[in-house]
């Protein structure tokens, strides 16, 4: 595994390269090179997600001025959800670079789009490790403020708030939510949650946390039932 090449495509360069190296390695990968007495890169994930969140709220904070709390919360959640950092690890040939058993190579891993997520976050969690806030900062905004600024914005407004004022103007009721559902481990759960008309379901979303699964979910029941 030649790290420079990864460094080189990433614009940067590591201090301590086991950090980067800690970062494409996948739990697989270990348990058929136990004698390399590596880390896999979950920890890095962990670390990398809160990063990652915070630069994009920040950058948000930044570029919206005077634009609510709900509003900032739909602009992150579009942004920063699987698709989206499987798209920019794929921009960056990271699925390359993965250190995988054989088993989760022959599968497609290296295409897999959770596991291009878990290593661009992992990635950004060993920036961070390596070279600081600030470089971190830098990383991330120039990857995600491209895609900051082609946002729809008209679909960004705050999707509870519209709902709840279409809701109580046509049927003279208060949407709920309800959390149906959650998977995954508790560093990078996904939510499912319903909204509800009384007794109703109406719609259900997903998301990252639960006020980012509302969002998604009045979102989804405002393009099925109030468009107009």
């Amino acid at each position: 595994m030649n790290l420079n090449n990864l460094e080189e495509k990433l614009n940067l360069k590591f201090k301590n390269k086991s950090l980067l190296r800690e970062a494409i390695t996948h739990r697989s990968y270990l348990n058929e090179h136990q004698h390399e007495k590596l880390n896999s890169n979950e920890r890095l994930e962990f670390l990398g997600d809160a990063v990652l969140e915070f630069a994009v709220s920040k950058i948000l904070f930044e570029r919206f001025v005077g634009e609510s709390e709900g509003f900032l919360t739909a602009c992150r959640s579009q942004v920063v959800q699987t698709k989206t950092l499987s798209y920019l690890a794929t921009n960056l040939d990271l699925g390359s670079f993965l250190l995988l058993s054989k088993g989760e190579e022959e599968g497609g891993g290296r295409k897999n789009q959770a596991l291009l997520e878990n290593a661009f976050e992992a990635l950004i969690g060993a920036i961070f490790l390596d070279l600081g806030i600030q470089e971190a900062t830098e990383f991330v905004s120039e990857h995600f403020l491209p895609l900051i600024e082609n946002l729809n914005l008209e679909d960004l407004k705050d999707a509870k708030s519209l709902l709840q004022e279409k809701t109580q103007d046509k049927e003279k009721i208060t949407p709920s939510y309800r959390v149906l559902g959650e998977i995954g481990p508790d560093h990078a759960k996904t939510f499912t949650v319903g909204v509800y008309l009384g007794k109703n379901r109406i719609a259900t979303g997903q998301g990252r946390s639960k006020q980012e699964a509302e969002e998604e979910a009045a979102r989804t029941a405002l393009e099925k039932s109030y468009q107009s």
